[in-house]
């Protein structure tokens, strides 16, 4: 169990331990009576894949702008083990990184989450909320890490590329397009829409290409899906990119689009846009899609970024 932003430890020693006692502070962590101090930075916890049993974050991800939450909790499903428990606590409201009247200590800011927007991200971070309580100001998140592939998103992105669901393997070792045959990467690479061969982060902080998927829920065939997972999946997309606006958003596959958008729907810009965003769809990246050539794949993400710049 992790004490994430664990100050002088007020609820560290109340943690089962053996706790882990973590803050940006040293000084702070010098006060702490109990757990294992490490210093760090919640935007890129230094944890090994899977070694947390569970997390305590307290007003500590209050402190981070809005926009570089999503990847900081990409980092913390990395490290928590599979059905892990995690709670939280935000402030309810709607400001992106502000500074709060009658602070005790002034200049400081903070973040405060609308439910909607922080259901969605919670979602994409693949913590699956279990309850969420207000208390005055305060929101009470409880919430198990789910397995799958979490969204590395972000501000500025110059495309926001959706895949359709994660695979078994995908959401395993926490990068997209993983599976052995897929083009994805090949065709990134070849496209100059990226530098480095399955880095999503680097991806993102490097190039502005950020990674979500329609379906949060891993599986082995595509055709496991329903459809009802598809809308609600737009739905979350639409508040994803209605809130970070991408230049563009790029989905790799038509099986979804087509599902729950337009069945006829070809490659290519398409007229209905997600959260206000301009959408390019193009073929799937699979090894399954032979047919679909890598230069031809490649081709699709230069139009795309295209249509970014454009």
């Amino acid at each position: 169990m992790a004490d994430l932003g664990c100050g002088p430890g007020w609820h560290t020693r109340l943690l089962p331990q053996p706790a882990v006692a973590f803050d940006a502070s040293r000084s702070m962590l010098a006060q702490c009576e109990g757990g294992l101090r490490v210093a760090g930075d919640l935007r890129h916890l230094p944890f090994r894949r899977g070694s947390l049993r569970g997390a305590w974050a307290s007003r500590s991800y209050v402190h981070l702008p809005r926009s570089e939450v999503p990847l900081a909790l990409a980092d913390l499903h990395a490290a928590l083990a599979p059905e892990s428990k995690v709670e939280m606590h935000l402030f309810a409201g709607d400001m992106e990184w502000g500074e709060v009247a009658n602070d005790d200590f002034p200049r400081r800011r903070f973040s405060h989450w609308p439910l909607t927007l922080l259901r969605a991200v919670l979602e994409g971070a693949g913590l699956a909320p279990e309850s969420i309580q207000q208390q005055e100001r305060t929101l009470l998140v409880n919430a198990r890490r789910s397995h799958t592939l979490p969204d590395t998103v972000g501000s500025g992105m110059r495309l926001l590329v959706c895949g359709l669901n994660p695979s078994l393997y995908s959401a395993e070792v926490g990068v997209g397009f993983a599976t052995a045959g897929n083009r994805f990467w090949p065709a990134a690479l070849l496209a100059g829409l990226v530098s480095t061969n399955r880095c999503p982060r680097r991806a993102l902080l490097e190039h502005g290409v950020g990674m979500t998927d329609l379906v949060k829920r891993p599986s082995r065939r595509a055709g496991e899906i329903a459809a009802s997972e598809f809308k609600h999946g737009l739905q979350r997309l639409d508040t994803l990119a209605g809130w970070l606006k991408p230049a563009v958003v790029c989905f790799v596959g038509l099986a979804g689009w087509r599902a729950g958008v337009d069945r006829r729907a070809e490659p290519g810009a398409q007229p209905r846009r997600v959260g206000g965003r301009p959408v390019y769809l193009m073929p799937s990246t699979s090894g399954l899609n032979a047919r679909c050539p890598l230069a031809e794949l490649t081709e699709h993400l230069r139009q795309a970024e295209r249509l970014a710049d454009s």
